[in-house]
C-alpha cells in the first residue's frame, strides 16, 4: 500500500498544488476584495471581482451548497480511492485525475467552511461567469482527459 501512495505522489502533488493555490488566492481576494471594488489582475484581460456563489458553474444548481458539498465530499473520495487501488496511468489520464481531485477539493473546502465558493476572476473582454482556480483545473482536468482519450485512439491506430 506505502508503494503505491508513494508511486502516486506526483499526481497527488498536483492535486494538493492546485488546492493551495487555490485557497491561497481565494483567501487574498477575500480580504482584498470584502469592500465590492473591481481591481486589475490582467488589464484588458482578467479583473478581481469577489462573488460568493452557492451554486456549482455558472452559478448552476444555486442555493444547494449542502447537496453540492456532499457531492464534492464523493467525488474527492473516489477519486482518492481510484487513485491509491489503481496503477499508475498514463500521464494525460493522470493530469486529468490529479486537476479534478485538486479542483473539488479546492470548491469543497469553501463550500463545508464557508457554505459558499469565493469566485473572483472575471474575464473583460467578455461576458463570462466569474470563476477561480478550482473551476481552471476542473476544465484543464476535461482537457487533459480528452488529450488522453485522443492520444490512446490515435495510438492504438498506429501500434
Amino acid at each position: 500500500m506505502t508503494g503505491s501512495i508513494l508511486r502516486r505522489a506526483p499526481l497527488l502533488g498536483v492535486a494538493g498544488l492546485v488546492v493551495l493555490v487555490d485557497q491561497a488566492t481565494k483567501l487574498l481576494a477575500a480580504s482584498q476584495l470584502a469592500d465590492g471594488r473591481i481591481v486589475q489582475l490582467l488589464p484588458g484581460l482578467i479583473n478581481g471581482q469577489l462573488v460568493h456563489n452557492t451554486g456549482a458553474a455558472f452559478s448552476l444548481f444555486r442555493g444547494s451548497v449542502q447537496w453540492l458539498g456532499l457531492l464534492s465530499l464523493a467525488v474527492t473520495t473516489g477519486l482518492l480511492i481510484w487513485v491509491v487501488r489503481h496503477r499508475t496511468p498514463p500521464f494525460w489520464q493522470g493530469m486529468a485525475v490529479a486537476f479534478l481531485l485538486g479542483g473539488t477539493l479546492g470548491n469543497g473546502i469553501d463550500r463545508w467552511r464557508l457554505g459558499h465558493v469565493i469566485d473572483f476572476l472575471a474575464l473583460v473582454p467578455i461576458n463570462f461567469p466569474i470563476f477561480n482556480p478550482a473551476d481552471i483545473a476542473i476544465n484543464l482536468a476535461v482537457l487533459c482527459f480528452l488529450v488522453d482519450l485522443w492520444s490512446s485512439r490515435t495510438s492504438s491506430r498506429h501500434g
